[in-house]
């Protein structure tokens, strides 16, 4: 997770709390691994704001049955359902599974 968006999620826990925010993302293997660590530990690499800051955030992925559900079928079709194709769905939502089981 690049340190702009670091920032701005920062900015935004600050701004309204972190209990009122939750993240969904669209990147599969390592990047969301890293991301979710960022976004629930804080920064592993410590170099960016949330380096040392533990939001805790609720993160998702865009592909889970829970978030992709909420998305109205044709913008799914559009935007999401090729994403759904390349990925691998099931490691995604193993990789979730397992990092919110230890968080």
């Amino acid at each position: 997770m690049d340190l702009e968006n670091q920032a701005a999620i920062k900015s935004i826990a600050d701004d309204i709390g972190s209990e009122n925010l939750m993240v969904v993302l669209g990147m599969p293997g390592e990047g969301l691994r890293l991301a979710v660590e960022t976004l629930t530990t804080g920064d592993p690499s410590w170099a960016g704001p949330l380096a040392g800051v533990s939001l805790g955030l609720p993160v998702f992925h865009i592909l889970e049955e829970t978030v992709r559900a909420e998305v109205p079928g044709d913008l799914y079709a559009d935007k999401l359902l090729m994403m759904e194709m390349v990925l691998d769905l099931p490691q995604i939502e193993s990789d979730l599974a397992d990092m919110r089981a230890a968080g």
